[in-house]
């Protein structure tokens, strides 16, 4: 006779669900936690728009685009997308002089699944005027502290919050961590671009590979994801900071050195878990950066996408004020104040569900009591 077929295992199987409890607890603590901390220091908490006509300007996202028929007599066809980050609204809001503010924001990123990626997640992003990168670490480093004291861990990795988190320029990390390699030695100052010959020429004289067909970005991230991101952010939390100039995205260049762009990105027991800019507020160089970035997204997916997001570039030239601004994993964190290995066990209900195989039957246990 047969073997009677497994049932499938669903999220909201009661056994499933059960095994998930603690770490959903265990969010919903950190959620009221954060909510404190931004509301004690004077910020104000905002919703901004998750249907959007230009969902974000990074170029190696893809988003998830939908129609809109208008059928009440008011607007007219179009596409709309589900935003990749709420960046761009909030940098609008500071225009208009909002202030101080921050959002828990629900986020969609086409293709993105793993058991660190979710296609829909939170993005929890704050934006200060005044502030400078500096000072957003420092405030980076004290809402963490805040909300989540002590140890965190993801799999076999942690870091402790307590301790003073490690600042570490791009620069440093590539001597460090790539046989002393100059990173900065192969970019332009006065454009601003990566010399992928030189790199390649760097990186074969430390001994490190990078084949002849890869671009100064592609060369940039292998070196980074093999030999920089698995030897920080262990045993405490780590500000990789001073980013190359190529890869400023929307941050302002360092008046001081041309060939670096004021960024930092956070990690923390082997998680990236944030990304931070002191803001561009030039509308022409910001414009610049969109049209290359529209070009090269369409040169390396051929689709047509998105265009330049010209009510963002209006807000610029109306006139930011010098901000820095963060966006921060709020999934990730949550897997990290809880010590869960699969980002579905700190959301409710997965909109991916996976094959039974691939459910964990048994998570493994919290780290620690709840935060805040």
């Amino acid at each position: 006779m047969p073997e009677a077929p497994i049932p499938p295992r669903h999220p909201w199987s009661p056994d499933v669900l059960a095994a998930r409890l603690p770490f959903l607890r265990r969010r919903a603590a950190l959620t009221a936690a954060v909510r404190g901390f931004f509301q004690s220091r004077g910020y104000l908490e905002v919703e901004t728009p998750c249907l959007v006509p230009v969902p974000g300007m990074e170029v190696h996202l893809r988003g998830f685009a939908t129609e809109f028929r208008p059928h009440l007599g008011i607007g007219q066809d179009s596409t709309l997308w589900l935003r990749t980050s709420p960046e761009l609204a909030l940098k609008r809001l500071l225009v208009g002089g909002a202030g101080k503010v921050f959002e828990l924001a629900r986020v969609w990123r086409n293709g993105e699944a793993s058991p660190r990626h979710a296609p829909e997640f939170t993005m929890l992003e704050w934006y200060a005027p005044g502030l400078s990168l500096a000072g957003l670490m420092e405030e980076t480093e004290l809402l963490l502290r805040s909300v989540c004291p002590g140890v965190v861990g993801h799999g076999e990795a942690t870091a402790d919050f307590a301790l003073p988190f490690e600042r570490l320029t791009m620069a440093e990390a590539f001597g460090r961590h790539c046989r002393g390699l100059d990173i900065l030695g192969t970019v332009n100052a006065q454009t601003g671009e990566g010399d992928a010959a030189a790199l390649r020429a760097k990186a074969r004289k430390a001994g490190l590979e990078m084949p002849e067909t890869d671009s100064w970005e592609d060369g940039f991230f292998r070196l980074v994801m093999r030999h920089i991101e698995p030897a920080i952010g262990r045993g405490r939390p780590t500000f990789l900071t001073h980013w190359p100039t190529p890869q400023a995205a929307l941050a302002r260049r360092d008046p001081r050195d041309g060939r670096v762009a004021l960024r930092f990105e956070l990690f923390a027991a082997g998680l990236e878990l944030a990304n931070a800019f002191e803001e561009l507020t030039d509308p022409v160089e910001q414009r610049a950066r969109f049209e290359r970035d529209v070009a090269q997204r369409r040169a390396e997916t051929g689709e047509a996408g998105w265009d330049v997001d010209e009510d963002f570039l209006a807000a610029l030239e109306a006139g930011m004020p010098p901000a820095s601004g963060i966006a921060l994993g709020f999934d990730r964190l949550a897997m990290l104040a809880s010590g869960a290995r699969d980002i579905e066990d700190v959301l409710w209900l997965p909109a991916l569900p996976r094959a039974p195989q691939q459910v964990l039957a048994a998570p493994p246990k919290l780290l620690a009591g709840p935060p805040g």
